[in-house]
């Protein structure tokens, strides 16, 4: 599993053609959250401290940003929940801790359900809510084509025909998975139906990747061969305007024109981060070999 991409939110490298020595005062360390809960899943919950922007980053100072034996609970408006803290060693070796349901517990998203989580660090305290919707946009079907001026033969994309419930109001954000690879979200992956409202569309599928690498050409389309899944899920408002909002700010780093945007936390006590409600659907398409 790799290294959530919130804990790496807060900063982001860049470099200039000039060298400039500036003298600024350490940044606030902050409480960074990446918190969610799917239909049919547990809530999970990844906490961390924010690194200074200047800071080197290594895997021992992101291992140490991990915050450890936080008081994290649950509620759905029926019972609350105490989540435990947990460990997973992702491909590169790199231990992880989170906070999730004890096992054996019953506690799983639900369509159509609000959550409150409470988070305590030390004498702090931080509150969120989110919402798992009800699935409103449906994926009628889901094949495969060609990709258009390639010369890689290849190369391939999926196209998808889907059919958006009347009524504004309805967010999404999708993933992509190739063969046994992770879920990884699209270059822009939150769309919401302002200009699809009701109607039935036809749209190519574009691959996701993990922001934590550099893109090359060969991370945007599918190929020969592959077994892709689609991962469609509703989500509400907030969860939508952070992810809207996070992937505005990746997008226009390094860009001198670009205007500044704060990204859009719903987490209080000036946290940094997201608690998210996902109502997913999956899809399964298998392109066949040359």
């Amino acid at each position: 599993m790799r290294i959530s991409v919130l804990i790496l939110f807060s900063f982001f490298l860049f470099s200039c053609e000039k060298d400039i020595d500036l003298k600024l005062d350490p940044s606030e360390n902050r409480l960074v959250v990446d918190a969610s809960i799917e239909n049919g899943r547990p809530p999970i919950v990844f906490l961390s401290k924010s690194i200074d922007y200047f800071s080197k980053i290594t895997p021992e100072l992101l291992a140490a940003s991990f915050v450890r034996n936080a008081v994290v609970s649950i509620n759905d408006g029926i019972q609350e929940v105490k989540l435990v803290e947990d460990t997973l060693t992702d491909t590169n070796g790199n231990k992880l801790f989170y906070y999730t349901t004890a096992p054996g517990s019953m506690f799983i998203g639900k369509l159509k359900t609000s959550y409150q989580l409470k988070i305590q660090v030390g004498a702090e305290t931080y509150t969120s809510a989110t919402t798992i919707p009800e699935i409103t946009r449906r994926v009628d079907s889901m094949w495969w084509e060609k990709l258009p001026f390639s010369e890689d033969p290849k190369a391939s994309r999926i196209m998808l025909t889907a059919t958006d419930k009347p009524g504004l109001g309805d967010y999404i954000r999708y993933y992509t998975k190739v063969n046994s690879g992770p879920f990884l979200p699209g270059f822009t992956s939150v769309y919401d139906d302002d200009i699809i409202d009701g109607k039935s569309y036809t749209i190519p599928l574009d691959k996701g990747f993990d922001k934590n690498e550099e893109f090359v050409d060969s991370l945007a389309y599918f190929k020969r061969g592959d077994t892709v899944t689609l991962k469609l899920a509703q989500i509400d408002k907030s969860t939508y305007e952070f992810w809207r909002t996070y992937e505005f700010s990746f997008q226009s780093v390094g860009n001198p024109f670009s205007s500044p945007i704060k990204i859009k936390s719903n987490i209080s006590n000036n946290a940094l981060g997201y608690f998210g409600g996902y109502a997913a659907q999956y899809r399964t398409l298998i392109i066949p070999k040359l």
